[in-house]
């Protein structure tokens, strides 16, 4: 009976457009308790609403991270980042690490499993993505709700080793060509980067170095035609800066090194 199910549920998945429908389905019936509440997660699928909602988790990473309406989704391409940021925090002994734009706390999962000792803090403004964050990380991290530093204990000033920035880059005006699933369902504050899609990393990269330590590195995910250009900001700021980008999924890591720590 369960194979006939999961046929039939691939079928109207395949229907409304689901590439990968007959895993979809295969996800759906598993994370449901009873027949019943398999066919309201696949109601809610056939809606459009995306299927880490449904499901009430994405994978990132090869882990479970808990997401709900009204949080930002993690994207497999923010594993560069991810990579990133851990060969940074890797050189360092116990490093301070601060997730900002922090969402789900995806990145931070990562960091809490593969850094022994760190001191991790993670913040965003949007209080869905605090309570989520909070959920998937536990103690493992201080989750802070606020605009960006801002949101930060006064005591952190000076003293973190790596900023990671996962802020939204969109240009406002390329909000209307998103996918349906990103434009209907997720909120538009964590998606839309201002004009250009720089206006939240630029002021991340002007406020970055009253809160970094002598040496601190800041790492930021964007386009990879935005890269030079944030590049540039960095520079400005302070940081020696560098490009690495992702061919695989055209997105960039722009990452900074602070030149000198600002009191």
């Amino acid at each position: 009976m369960e194979a006939d199910q999961q046929f039939r549920f691939a079928a109207q998945l395949q229907q409304a457009g689901c590439v990968f429908a007959l895993e979809e389905a295969d996800l759906l019936l598993r994370g449901a308790s009873s027949a019943s509440e398999a066919e309201s997660l696949l109601r809610r699928r056939l809606t459009g609403e995306p299927l880490e909602y449904v499901l009430g988790w994405a994978e990132f990473l090869g882990r479970r991270v808990h997401v709900y309406p009204g949080v930002f989704i993690p994207r497999r391409r923010t594993e560069f980042l991810a990579a990133a940021a851990l060969e940074s925090a890797n050189r360092r002994n116990a490093p301070v690490i601060l997730d900002l734009c922090c969402g789900s706390g995806a990145l931070s999962t990562v960091f809490a499993a593969a850094i022994p000792q760190v001191e991790l803090h993670a913040a965003d403004l949007a209080p869905e993505a605090v309570a989520a964050a909070r959920t998937n990380l536990g103690v493992q991290a201080q989750v802070y709700q606020g605009d960006l530093f801002d949101a930060l204990p006064r005591h952190l000033r000076g003293r973190i080793d790596v900023v990671v920035a996962n802020a939204p880059y969109v240009p406002t005006e390329q909000l209307p060509f998103l996918p349906r699933e990103a434009r209907i369902h997720e909120p538009a504050a964590a998606l839309d980067g201002g004009r250009e899609g720089l206006e939240l990393l630029r002021r991340i990269a002007a406020q970055a170095p009253q809160w970094l330590s002598r040496g601190g590195e800041l790492l930021a995910e964007c386009s990879g035609g935005q890269a030079t250009d944030l590049a540039e900001d960095f520079a400005a700021a302070g940081f020696d800066a560098a490009v690495r980008t992702d061919t695989d999924t055209a997105t960039a890591v722009v990452s900074g090194t602070l030149k000198n720590r600002y009191v």
